[in-house]
């Protein structure tokens, strides 16, 4: 608020400040002068009826109530301020000429009520909905604001005027996942005459069971051959799985396998019930499944266990992550090596043959054995020759 003068005459002045007040509280009006000759102070109200002349109240309305009186100050308190308050008031010095100066009072009114419609109460993990918050009757208009948990979300808002009053809706559309189950959402409001109005639902989200596949034995180590196996799968959902089943991928469940309800026991593996076990969970919304893939490795095995893949799914199996296979590549990279230098030794082998074929040639063309020794040395001079020609 920002002082308001208006003066007239010599070395007189009045001064007030604007008022602001909630509905039904109580408004103050100032009415000072400076530099008072003791002139006559009056407040009018805003039908320019004399609310007081000095300390006498001309005015029935017992809300109006002096505060203070002096030759420099008219201070009146008005109770139970309502929305026909509203106006200009005005301070009066009776000086030569008289002066004048007015306050203006300014009422709000909070919002009557704040609603959060939601268009479905139960929604399903995936689907958009909307939410609506109605601020009704304030003044000014409320503006709405939307939390989903400590995050803020942006609607859209409209304002609808009656009379002098507002009615703010604000529209949110909000993508639901299984995440936002019992996650409050907050219609906020901000407005000058409150703090901290609020409303909130709590979202309520189906969705479709998370599965998950534990080993219970071995606990830790190899699957061997002749040992027992016992796998526990474990579903949650919205509404809780009601129906749960375990079936062998791509291929019939071992006869010697037993299922009891969630537990899946091979009191005696063999080689044969390698494979990939699956494990189903279904509700209202979809169904889900975990699977788990299983190498059965010899009764003498000591290397590293193999790492069972339970990892949840939807499409497909998916497939374990094996140690055997990792040796079997560095197995095929060895046996690539040596393929490879037993090729190139025989390449250098057989051009080495070659070499000492052409040296001999010489007697082979021969018609005796005098010839061909002769030849054969002639061949190892011009060999001789030759080396000296190159070097």
């Amino acid at each position: 608020m920002h002082d308001l003068w208006h003066a007239r005459g010599d070395g007189q002045n009045l001064v007030t400040e604007d008022v602001t007040v909630v509905e039904g509280d109580v408004a103050t009006i100032s009415c000072r002068v400076k530099n008072s000759d003791d002139s006559v102070i009056q407040l009018l109200n805003p039908n320019r009826q004399t609310i007081y002349f000095r300390d006498f109240r001309p005015l029935k309305d017992s809300r109006f109530q002096l505060v203070n009186f002096s030759n420099s100050e008219l201070r009146v308190s008005l109770t139970n301020v309502s929305i026909s308050d509203e106006g200009r008031y005005f301070c009066q010095l009776y000086t030569d000429p008289p002066q004048e100066i007015y306050t203006t009072i300014t009422v709000l009114v909070p919002p009557r009520n704040l609603v959060i419609d939601i268009e479905k109460e139960t929604a399903v993990e995936g689907e958009e909905i909307e939410l609506n918050c109605t601020a009704m009757a304030s003044r000014p208009a409320t503006t709405i604001r939307w939390f989903k948990g400590n995050k803020e979300l942006t609607g859209k808002s409209e304002v609808e005027r009656w009379s002098d009053m507002y009615t703010v809706t604000s529209q949110l559309l909000l993508k639901v996942g299984r995440e936002d189950d019992g996650v409050p959402v907050i219609c906020l409001v901000d407005h000058p005459a409150v703090k901290d109005l609020q409303t909130q639902r709590y979202l309520e989200v189906m969705y479709k069971p998370q599965v998950r596949v534990s080993q219970n034995y071995p606990l830790q180590g190899l699957t061997r051959e002749g040992e027992p196996l016992e796998l526990t799968c474990t579903a949650f959902g919205k509404p809780q799985p009601t129906d749960m089943r375990w079936l062998r991928v791509d291929d019939e469940m071992p006869q010697h396998v037993v299922v009891s309800g969630s537990n899946l026991l091979i009191s005696n593996l063999n080689k044969t019930d390698n494979g990939t076990y699956r494990c189903e969970a279904s509700n209202a919304v979809g169904k889900s499944h975990a699977d788990y893939m299983l190498f059965v490795y010899d009764t003498t095995a000591t290397t590293e266990p193999a790492v069972h893949d339970s990892r949840a799914g939807e499409e497909g199996a998916i497939r374990s992550v094996d140690h055997a296979v990792v040796g079997g590549v560095v197995a095929v990279v060895v046996f690539a090596m040596l393929c490879l230098l037993i090729i190139l030794g025989r390449y250098f082998a057989r051009h080495k043959g070659t070499y000492f074929t052409h040296e001999a040639k010489g007697a082979d063309d021969a018609a005796d054995a005098d010839t061909a020794i002769i030849n054969a040395e002639g061949g190892q001079n011009n060999s001789e020759e030759k080396k000296e020609y190159f070097i």
